[in-house]
């Protein structure tokens, strides 16, 4: 059972299927020492990840590994649709194709949570968040689920706080291997790729306005740097903005930022970050955009509502009432997973590793976690480190017993 938008594309899917796994090693490595053990047979499990080729290897790898495997996109428009394809090909159950409506969105997850799925895997929140508050799903058994992004993480400590959690959430963005690589060198990455098929311009001499500082900023702004951008940062929290200043960017409020930015990249995973009194000053001819997990940070509503033309794929040029030009890359959702095809693979194989990781803790001790988020455990994030350098050849050195001996005494 699936539904996606054309079966046709399987082949073009197993090829990229292919591609993505022969660079993700230290995923298919985990996933070929557990094979025989089948450690999640009679288990479902229900996916709510962006349906790339990386998330296509963590897919199979759990089907492999005997679960019963459902899924649908973590985003309305970012779904790969020869990967959807070949993933139904394979016998996955998946709901999932590129520009759904809010409505088609919204039933495909209520597709995933019919199959009374025993672990949720999410990305944003929204499949947890309707597991806990849609009538239709409350009687579900579920032992417990895992989240990719800050974004969902939020959420789930809003929940906690307020009492609200029915059962434990792995926090797989919070785990170092997870938010130092992906965060910032996936995002700065296909940050920058997103941006260049979107708009086909030089890069370098641009001003171009980093909004927050977290993992994702950094990425972006060390990225950007890189490509001999003028780069300015925008942030509300005085100890990142400090760290911002001493990494060498321009520090300012986004009120002057906007009358002299050529380019602005939201990463703030907050809403309201780019108004409609800020898109009024900016140059004709400015550039937004987003790479925050959802459309909130930009007033992209305000955009669309004013004269507009798609003047190249994912770019639409919106005239104001004022006669400025401001252009909006993927009608302000995440670029670099709508222009682009989002993180690497070898960066991916990092983040699912945690997932797969995550998903097997879960199994084996869930009757003794509490209704909490829990970050991922400390043995699970050092042996992904450990399994990431081991596939790329790196050796380090370990500590003798005169220095343990040290360490511990005082």
């Amino acid at each position: 059972m699936y539904k996606i938008k054309d079966s046709s594309l399987s082949d073009q899917g197993r090829l990229a299927y292919t591609w993505a796994k022969d660079h993700m090693q230290i995923l298919t490595h985990s996933i070929n020492l557990l094979a025989k053990s089948k450690p999640l047979k009679r288990i479902t499990l229900g996916f709510c990840l962006q349906i790339t080729k990386e998330t296509s290897v963590l897919l199979i790898g759990a089907q492999e590994l005997g679960a019963k495997v459902v899924a649908c996109g973590g985003n309305p428009l970012t779904t790969k649709d020869d990967i959807a394809a070949f993933l139904a090909s394979k016998g996955i159950e998946i709901f999932a194709w590129s520009g759904q409506t809010k409505s088609e969105y919204d039933w495909c997850q209520n597709k995933v949570l019919s199959c009374k799925p025993d672990i949720i895997i999410d990305d944003g929140g929204d499949l947890n968040t309707k597991a806990h508050f849609d009538r239709k799903f409350r009687s579900l058994k579920i032992i417990g689920a895992t989240e990719e992004t800050t974004t969902g993480i939020t959420r789930y400590r809003s929940m906690q706080k307020k009492g609200k959690m029915r059962y434990p959430i792995i926090a797989v963005n919070n785990a170092k291997t997870k938010t130092m690589f992906d965060n910032k060198y996936g995002t700065g990455q296909s940050t920058i790729d997103g941006y260049l098929r979107a708009v086909n311009l030089l890069l370098a001499s641009k001003r171009i306005v980093v909004c927050g500082y977290g993992w994702l900023g950094k990425g972006v702004a060390q990225k950007c740097a890189g490509m001999g951008s003028k780069v300015i940062v925008t942030e509300v929290d005085p100890i990142k903005a400090l760290e911002a200043h001493m990494d060498g960017f321009n520090v300012m409020p986004m009120s002057h930022a906007t009358k002299i930015g050529d380019i602005f990249i939201t990463c703030t995973g907050m809403t309201d970050v780019i108004q409609k009194k800020h898109l009024t000053c900016m140059k004709s001819g400015a550039i937004v955009g987003n790479v925050g997990h959802f459309d909130v940070e930009i007033d992209s509503k305000f955009l669309l509502n004013q004269t507009v033309r798609q003047v190249r794929p994912n770019l639409d040029e919106c005239i104001l009432p004022n006669g400025k030009k401001i252009y909006l890359i993927s009608k302000g959702r995440v670029a670099n997973l709508i222009a682009s095809e989002g993180h690497p693979p070898e960066v991916m194989a990092l983040s699912f590793s945690n997932q797969l990781y995550s998903i097997l803790y879960i199994l084996k001790n869930h009757k003794k976690m509490q209704n909490l988020v829990y970050d991922v455990p400390k043995q699970i994030d050092s042996q992904v480190a450990i399994d990431a350098l081991n596939s790329m050849n790196v050796k380090i050195d370990t500590l003798s017993k005169k220095q343990i001996k040290y360490q511990t005494s005082w």
